[in-house]
């Protein structure tokens, strides 16, 4: 049994999921999992939105992953989970799987930034229709939420501060609708904003939260209920701002 391969392959895995938006309780029983149909009875494994620990049992050295970045890629997660389904009914080897993770984390699922920004001004545009807003809204709300959308992916890039970038689309989704109501091109501020920042919304992160906390992982559940409360303050923050200077 090639203790050093085992161990790479369940922190390979758990990285690749908590890094594409896996809860952690996932993130645990899949490691687990692997490092048992590889004979590994006793395996520890213990993963927080920023760090995964595993060991190979109770008194053995413990190994330690620093998760640095996360993003939502749940097309790696199921990929992840596929290997880890293969090892345990016996379709994969130890070689093959820790290649084939090698691949996974290489790939980049991610959509184009121009498809993601299309995406966000449709999203706003019919977000904006379902909160019952009119149909004249719909393009305030296309072209708001997609330059709120536009400018927390340029920000998150050139600024380090977390929720800056947050605050500053939803500064600017908010002045834009602004804008569009008071040229006479919108009618209800409200749903225009409401249906602009939606892209913005962390909602895979308040999901897996919750999950965690019904999970009874407390501390990834708290620390990303925490993370989604600051986003949500960020983008409310950025809009109230719109309105106390308007």
């Amino acid at each position: 049994m090639n203790e050093k391969k085992i161990t790479n392959v369940c922190l390979l895995a758990g990285k690749i999921m908590l890094q594409g938006g896996a809860e952690t309780y996932r993130v645990e029983d899949t490691m687990i999992r692997i490092a048992l149909a590889f004979g590994v009875e006793k395996a520890q494994s213990h993963a927080t939105p920023t760090g995964i620990l595993f060991s190979m049992g109770e008194t053995e050295p413990t190994n330690f992953v620093r998760i640095v970045k996360r993003s939502t890629d749940l097309h790696k997660v199921t990929q992840v989970n596929s290997i880890s389904r293969n090892i345990s009914n016996g379709l994969v080897s130890l070689d093959e799987a820790l290649q084939q993770l090698y691949k996974i984390e290489a790939e980049v699922h991610a959509y184009p930034i121009y498809v993601q920004i299309i995406a966000a001004c449709l999203a706003s545009g019919c977000f904006t229709i379902m909160f019952q807003g009119q149909w004249i809204d719909f393009f305030p709300a296309f072209i708001a939420g997609g330059l709120g959308y536009s400018a927390m992916v340029f920000l998150q890039q050139i600024i380090e501060i977390r929720f800056f970038a947050e605050f500053l689309s939803s500064f600017l989704i908010g002045l834009a609708a602004v804008l569009f109501v008071y040229t006479g091109n919108g009618a209800e501020l409200d749903k225009i904003i409401i249906g602009s920042v939606m892209p913005l919304v962390p909602g895979l992160l308040i999901t897996n939260a919750v999950r965690d906390l019904m999970a009874g992982h407390l501390v990834s559940g708290l620390s990303k209920g925490a993370e989604a409360f600051l986003t949500a303050f960020a983008i409310g923050a950025g809009v109230a701002a719109i309105f106390l200077i308007s």
